[in-house]
C-alpha cells in the first residue's frame, strides 16, 4: 500500500513539470513575417539564423538551394 502512494507521488510531480511545458512551439509573429520558422537550440544546416523568438528560440530560415 505504501508503494502505491509513492507511485501516486512520483506521477504526480512528472505530470506536474510536463504541464508547463508546449508540446507544438508556437510560432513567433516576427518569425513568420521573415518565413522563418522558430526551432529550439541552434539552426542546423540548410537552415540559417535570422533572429531569436520570443520563446527563446532560434528564428531559422531555409537557405538557398540551386
Amino acid at each position: 500500500m505504501r508503494v502505491l502512494h509513492l507511485l501516486l507521488v512520483v506521477l504526480f510531480l512528472v505530470l506536474q513539470g510536463a504541464a508547463g511545458q508546449e508540446v507544438f512551439p508556437r510560432l513567433d509573429n516576427s518569425c513568420l513575417i521573415q518565413n522563418g520558422r522558430c526551432v529550439p537550440g541552434i539552426c542546423r544546416h540548410p537552415y540559417y539564423w535570422i533572429g531569436d523568438c520570443s520563446n527563446g528560440y532560434s528564428c531559422c530560415r531555409r537557405g538557398w538551394s540551386r
